[in-house]
């Protein structure tokens, strides 16, 4: 008898199993694939290597900008490739001599409940205390786009191209579809966007959102919004994707429409009281525990959090924690960081301007452009922006980045999102001269009502 059995190795899972360490607790992580989940194999990791070899090689193509004169670079695609799967292997490495020495027991094969407290894998039966489904999710597709690995493909396959596709079509501007469209055609693909919506990064911040359009827009990724596509012609070498009166042709079509929940057949119609909604697992955000006594759910497959690895980690320490003290650590959604990996980056927090106003929230919204800040200057980033919402005499509530590392400044207002600050608080501290962070100081003080530059 475990007092913990996990269904599923992605990030929440394996967040689960590494934290229950915390408390003692006997723990058997259940995978169907080594530990990891999309996150690590095929999803945020190998991505972002992506994303970085093609910055590596703009900035290698745009060296003479600096002074430093070389030759027009070319991509070793296959060395490209070899990288990416290096730092995958890696990291899977480090992960399962973590489990081994946090003394998790790591069951292979694919996992499905039995009841609320019994987990069967192939032949083998566990029994536990506690259950935490952690299954993940699959990238979607459309009726008619049928996913072949070569001319309609998801994410999974687009990270390993074994060349690169000179055209390609992404259905879908969000997060995905954008960061995909911009390492492509950084490396040098015709890219065409195709989105539903009439902005891309639907539900991002509109004024943000426009920035980050018009600098990918610079780069050559061609944007096709407010359409929907019709069923493809598939020929023996190309792809052709009709939208309205309108058609693109190309090599390869990526399908960036969303990812579903990994339900299907886990069995979790065996545990009484649990409920579901469209495939999602509903919960008690408060703790992650399940209609079913004993179940608890994280990660991907969570009805109504987003779909982050982040998030996912988090959710796990709050349901390891319920299980082990029987005491609610729930998660702060309100403060959870969303980061789009595209160049120029693209980051937010809490509400946006328009989604503080449906709330009903009386506020008032400061921007500071990354034009005029130094070291955007030095570092040759300088198109970008940041903004703040707070309420009108009370504290900030959302905040928007666009520009070089925002995944790494929005950090800071995600505390004075979280901690409530009010402009005046956040803007007494001093930013270091030359950072970019001086963008986020200069905005606070904008905020204040007492700018500075």
């Amino acid at each position: 008898m475990h007092d913990l059995v996990i269904l599923g190795g992605g990030p929440g899972g394996y967040a689960a199993a590494l934290y229950a360490h915390n408390f003692g607790l006997t723990v058997a992580l259940v995978s169907d694939e080594r530990p990891g989940g999309t996150c690590l194999i095929r999803g945020c990791i190998p991505a972002k290597q992506w994303l970085q070899i093609a910055e590596v090689f703009t900035t290698v193509r745009k060296a003479s900008d600096f002074g430093v004169m070389t030759s027009e670079p070319e991509l070793d695609w296959s060395a490209a490739l070899a990288r990416k799967q290096q730092t995958v292997e890696g990291l899977l490495k480090g992960l399962a001599g973590l489990l081994k020495q946090r003394k998790v027991e790591v069951v292979m094969g694919r996992g499905r409940l039995d009841g609320p407290r019994t987990v069967v894998v192939d032949d083998q039966r566990l029994e536990a205390k506690n259950v935490i489904v952690a299954t993940g999710s699959f990238a979607r597709s459309l009726p008619g786009y049928e996913i072949d690995g070569v001319r309609i493909v998801t994410s999974d396959h687009a990270l390993d191209w074994p060349a690169r596709p000179e055209r390609v079509a992404i259905i879908g501007g969000g997060v995905i579809g954008c960061e995909f469209a911009s390492l492509l055609a950084d490396l040098g693909s015709e890219v065409h966007v195709l989105e539903l919506f009439p902005q891309i990064i639907p539900g991002g911040d509109a004024d943000a959102v426009q920035v980050l359009e018009r600098e990918l827009s610079r780069r050559g990724v061609t944007f096709h919004l407010g359409v929907s596509v019709g069923p493809p012609e598939v020929g023996a070498s190309s792809v052709r994707v009709p939208f309205g009166s309108e058609s693109v042709e190309v090599d390869s079509v990526l399908m960036a429409v969303g990812r579903g929940p990994n339900t299907e057949n886990a069995g979790l119609e065996t545990a009484p009281g649990l409920e579901m909604e469209r495939g999602f697992v509903k919960v008690d955000t408060n703790t992650m525990q399940t209609g079913a006594a004993g179940v608890y759910a994280v990660g991907d497959v969570v009805a109504g959090t987003p779909q982050l690895a982040h998030v996912g980690f988090a959710e796990a320490i709050s349901a390891v924690t319920h299980i082990a003290t029987g005491k609610a650590a729930p998660v702060d959604y309100r403060a959870i960081p969303r980061v789009t990996y595209t160049h120029p980056e693209f980051a937010e927090v809490g509400l946006t301007e328009a989604q503080a106003k449906e709330n009903g929230l009386d506020v008032e919204v400061h921007s500071h452009a990354m034009t005029g800040v130094g070291r955007a200057i030095i570092v040759g980033q300088n198109r970008g922006t940041v903004k703040v919402t707070n309420v009108k005499g009370g504290p900030i509530v959302g905040a928007s980045i666009v520009g070089p590392q925002a995944g790494e400044l929005i950090h800071e207002l995600m505390y004075a999102v979280g901690w409530e600050a009010y402009p005046t608080e956040a803007a007494a501290f001093i930013h270091a001269h030359p950072t970019l962070s001086e963008a986020v100081g200069e905005t606070l003080l904008s905020a204040t009502g007492r700018s500075l530059h």
